[in-house]
């Protein structure tokens, strides 16, 4: 009896050699979708006007990625493409109408919490609202604070937000005098401290820079204030005149005041994982909806917003959708810049292979599990695609890292064609130059556009 209780004790500690056979933990994820951030207003990504040290050094302790596209150069679309890892030519929701999901639908949150994940969502959900099959308990997630309908998320100061209790949606009032944005972000912290012991899945849908342009705290505020407070740029007041946005005095100060508010959050969320010893098993991500807007007084032109690309939200040139990506914890390898041609429906595969899941079916996206460590691509895209209905009807088409080819309503739907390798601000259409090029983007056009007569086409 004494020698078989050594026996095992030996057995336990593995002096005989033998592994432990309990299972490696599944890695904690976090997707952190900023609103109408453009590719060019962190510093990392060359923004002079104010700095993002936090983001920074999350780019240098992990990946900075640099042809990485959003879903659609507008919000719900976009987030529909980034949930159910479907492009704007297979998915239901393809512009700002208030389309919710449907229960055929099958999101990146059902997926992970079919795989033992807890899930939370925590800031603009835009999917769906509690009346209808988008409603965030609905559609995998296990906790939530923050806005259901796109419209409400116009507003920072609000009576109310939305969380899930027992199973349902409902409301949850909060003070209308304090920021939301502080609320989230609090829920968010929270979560990531409440759920430590399991694997977790949590969505960080910030709603800043988006309009309407008031930082969170005075604070946020104060550094780009001079001691009378006058703002130290040049402002030209926004002024309100009907329509969802609030008039901002000093719509320049405080836009960058919520650029650098978030990432001194961004800095708070890593420092809290490495605090608890999650960061080594927590893949973050960090990225935008969509490119930068120009409502409610901010002004992409001043700041510069899109780096070095050409339009803003809207358009369907990079400005419009291409955005940062920054990758960083887990088993993510340090110092690198990616320069893969990606999309924000490759996160659900990639989701999917980090989780150790089975292989995902019916996707448009790709994983790019192997990147995070440094490591080529599995599979490469053959084409992106994206179109937007708000001006018309638009188009663009991504074949590989070099032509991108456009069809905008407002230059009669002919099409453009530039490559990207030589001209990234897409100033010299070589249509005319390349027409076997042209040939294959149309065919591309044809090919990944799939029309459902579910899809209600008319313009929302």
């Amino acid at each position: 009896m004494k020698y078989s209780i050594i026996i095992a004790l030996l057995l336990t500690v593995g002096i005989f050699g033998f592994k432990n056979t309990k299972p490696a933990s599944k890695p904690n994820i976090i997707y952190v979708m900023a609103d109408d951030l453009g590719y060019g207003d962190l510093s990392c990504y060359g923004q002079k006007k104010f700095q993002t040290p936090h983001l920074d050094q999350m780019a240098k302790e992990g990946i900075r990625y640099t042809d990485y596209h959003s879903g659609s150069t507008v919000c719900a679309p976009s987030r529909c493409a980034l949930m159910t890892g479907k492009h704007m030519g297979h998915a239901y929701i393809r512009g700002n109408g208030e389309i919710p999901l449907r229960d055929e639908d099958f999101t990146v949150a059902e997926y992970l919490k079919q795989n033992g994940y807890h899930t939370g969502i925590f800031g603009k959900w835009g999917l769906g609202q509690a009346h209808n099959a988008g409603s965030p308990e609905k559609q995998g997630w296990d906790e939530f604070l923050g806005y259901t309908h796109h419209v409400h998320a116009h507003h920072f100061f609000t009576n109310n937000l939305w969380t899930i209790k027992e199973g349902k949606t409902v409301i949850q009032p909060i003070d209308s005098l304090r920021h939301s944005h502080l609320y989230v972000m609090d829920a968010a912290l929270e979560f990531v401290k409440n759920n430590q012991a399991k694997p977790f899945f949590m969505y960080l849908a910030i709603t800043m820079p988006h309009a309407e342009v008031f930082a969170p705290t005075p604070e946020s505020v104060s550094p780009f204030l001079t001691a009378d407070k006058k703002s130290t740029f040049p402002e030209t007041p926004f002024i309100q005149k009907g329509g969802n946005y609030r008039s901002q005095a000093q719509p320049k100060a405080n836009f960058a005041g919520m650029v650098t508010h978030l990432d001194r959050d961004m800095g708070r969320l890593m420092e809290l994982l490495k605090s608890l010893n999650l960061a080594e098993n927590t893949y973050v991500f960090f990225t935008s909806d969509n490119g930068p807007h120009q409502e409610g007084g901010a002004d992409p032109v001043f700041f510069d917003s899109n780096g070095p690309l050409k339009g803003i939200k809207r358009d369907m040139y990079e400005g419009g959708i291409r955005v940062p990506l920054i990758a960083w914890g887990g088993k993510v390898k340090k110092g690198l810049t990616n320069n893969d041609v990606l999309a924000n429906w490759d996160f659900f595969p990639t989701a999917a292979e980090l989780a150790g899941g089975s292989k995902t079916q019916g996707l448009d996206g790709l994983s790019f599990a192997n990147t995070l460590q440094g490591k080529p691509l599995k599979k490469k895209h053959e084409s992106l695609y994206w179109e937007f209905y708000e001006r018309g009807f638009d188009q663009a088409v991504r074949l590989g890292e070099e032509w991108k080819a456009v069809k905008l309503s407002a230059k009669g739907g002919k099409l453009e064609l530039y490559n990207l390798k030589k001209d990234l601000g897409e100033e010299n259409n070589v249509a005319v130059q390349y027409p076997d090029i042209v040939a294959k983007a149309e065919k591309a056009f044809v090919d990944n556009r799939v029309i459902s007569d579910m899809w209600p086409l008319k313009k929302k």
